[in-house]
């Protein structure tokens, strides 16, 4: 049972949105180095409902969305971005590896997967981040690329525990859900 056409497009359209809204209140969540952000969630959702394209899609879309809304575009943008796009692809591909109906065990096994992944590509980023302000002189940070990420590390690995646990336990109901809506609006149409 596939959705295609404008259902699909809608919902692509709505996870991006939604995407773009967790990215705009992570800024008001942001301790430092522990921001706490969820808006991977759409992205995973959309990854394992649809697939690594429309996954893509969404992440791409509203990550650049809530990039550009709040600190419009500079040259680090597409560092922001990637990690994102990069989990969609994947998570998509495993998903329809199974033909997007994974059992409870394989949605967490991917979903925390992507976490600890999203968790690697970010600090990647933190650390190019760091060495690109500072060599450019575009704001000084005062640290090296590696001590600004070594010094947070900690906390950021303490939130990724917490949200690879909680998206691991959150992600198959949801998914439950969406899959026996999906059913509903096709039987009905």
């Amino acid at each position: 049972m596939k959705i295609t056409g404008t259902k699909k497009l809608t919902s692509d359209a709505m996870l991006a949105a939604m995407c773009a809204v967790l990215g705009i209140a992570a800024r008001f969540l942001d301790f430092g180095f522990i921001k706490v952000s969820i808006e991977s969630l759409p992205v995973l959702v959309a990854a394992l409902l649809f697939g690594p394209l429309d996954g893509a899609a969404v992440a791409l879309i509203g990550t650049f969305l809530s990039q550009l809304l709040l600190y419009g575009l500079d040259p680090s943008t597409p560092l922001w971005i990637l990690p994102y796009v990069v989990i969609a692809i994947i998570c998509g591909f495993y998903a329809r590896k199974y033909k997007f109906y994974n059992t409870t065990g394989q949605i967490r096994f991917i979903v925390s997967s992507m976490e600890v992944l999203i968790f690697a590509l970010n600090t990647v980023s933190l650390y190019l981040y760091a060495e690109f302000v500072n060599y450019f002189n575009t704001q000084w940070i005062g640290e090296t690329g590696k001590a600004y990420v070594l010094s947070g590390l900690f906390p950021r690995i303490v939130m990724l525990i917490i949200k690879a646990v909680l998206f691991s336990f959150l992600m198959p109901p949801i998914l439950r859900a969406l899959h026996r809506i999906r059913r509903n609006t096709q039987t009905e149409s």
